[in-house]
């Protein structure tokens, strides 16, 4: 309404008179502090728990990338781990011996992935054999018939994957003395080397000294005959050195044994460090990959391109790619999804107050109208 005015030597300065300019939009920012995680206890959802965001693309390249927050992924048809919207998930490469590159692309589950048998070379025997049993003592009046104390199985597992069951009874021959002998569950032509009747030594305190002369508790076997195709014999070691004799029940079985049959990929998950792990029917799991993410040194710069999707920006600066939990990147949570990061009871609040606000500054019309109308009385 007025302008500003210099002071002179005659009569100092004045400011200028203006009003309000009115009310204008200064910016819109997007916010990208963590939401709440919502679990899922899905294998395949997943969320980032910091800075960080997934990458995906039609092809599985670089071309047409995409960025974003949401971590609902699945398995398409031919196996690509895709999110909603069927854009494939970049990440880390495996090689063929299942260690992860440098390489980065779609990821894929094969669904007809299989890991191949793998023969037994270890077996490993705990437990008890109970001293209180009696030996044979063929001169006693009357006779003491030999007795097999104890009677257990050990599962093995041959070139081809196919397992088999041995039994192997246990007899005390003597004072601290034992021996065990093999036997195939299924019969047939089986045979082993050694044959029978394995010498087992213990001292008198009940430990573990000898089997078959051996100290270290080590016994080789070769079976052969064992069918299914199966041409080289299977030749394992049995570590019987964990074995004891004291005064109690006998309960010697196998602990384990290192042989596994063939698996298939029954299932997958998503592990904190973004390795997509695959679960074998054998028990097994094998990495088929590994999610990448990216930061950003402005992340608020990215272009919202619907669908929980961004692209960089000029302002956004160049992505940041690595492995999650490294180099700023968030680590990922398994099984759960990022909920909106928006505080809905501060929205109300704020609301409330405005709302208030506003209803306070209205009832200045009504004071302004009541004073005029006094004004106007005043001729009265």
């Amino acid at each position: 309404l007025r302008g500003a005015s210099s002071p002179d030597v005659n009569r100092g300065g004045t400011n200028p008179q203006q009003v309000g300019l009115g009310m204008d939009l200064s910016s819109i920012d997007t916010v990208f502090s963590v939401g709440v995680p919502d679990r899922t206890d899905r294998g395949l959802d997943v969320m980032v728990n910091g800075e960080g965001f997934f990458m995906v693309s039609g092809d599985g390249t670089d071309n047409g990338l995409f960025y974003t927050r949401a971590g609902n992924f699945d398995i398409d048809e031919d196996g690509n781990l895709v999110n909603a919207d069927g854009l494939r998930v970049l990440g880390y490469k495996v090689n063929d011996d299942g260690e992860i590159t440098n390489e980065i692309g779609g990821i894929v589950v094969p669904l007809a992935d299989s890991i191949p048998p793998k023969a037994t070379k270890n077996v490993v025997m705990e437990g008890n054999l109970d001293a209180r049993a009696l030996a044979p003592d063929a001169g006693a009046t009357p006779p003491i018939p030999e007795t097999v104390a104890r009677q257990t199985e050990i599962t093995v597992t041959d070139s081809l994957g196919t397992n088999h069951k041995i039994s192997l009874a246990f007899t005390k021959t003597g004072e601290n003395a034992w021996k065990f002998t093999p036997t195939a569950v299924n019969g047939g032509a089986v045979t082993f080397d050694p044959v029978s009747d394995i010498p087992i030594v213990f001292d008198s305190n009940g430990q573990f000294v000898s089997v078959d002369s051996n100290t270290d508790g080590i016994l080789s076997f070769s079976v052969t005959g064992l069918g299914n195709g199966a041409t080289e014999p299977l030749t394992f070691d049995v570590n019987l050195s964990s074995l004891t004799q004291y005064g109690s029940e006998s309960n010697a079985l196998m602990r384990s044994q290192n042989g596994t049959p063939v698996g298939v990929l029954t299932s997958y998950a998503i592990s904190q460090k973004g390795e997509v792990e695959g679960v074998f029917s054998n028990g097994k799991t094998k990495i088929l990959g590994q999610i990448a993410t990216s930061i950003f040194a402005n992340p608020a710069g990215l272009v919202k391109m619907g669908g929980n999707l961004y692209r960089s920006s000029a302002n956004s600066g160049d992505p940041q790619v690595n492995k999650p939990g490294v180099g700023g990147n968030g680590g990922l949570q398994p099984g759960a999804l990022e909920m909106s990061n928006v505080d809905l009871g501060k929205e109300f609040t704020n609301m409330i107050v405005t709302q208030r606000g506003f209803q306070a500054n209205s009832r200045i019309i009504s004071t302004t109208d009541q004073m005029l109308e006094e004004l106007v009385n005043l001729k009265r």
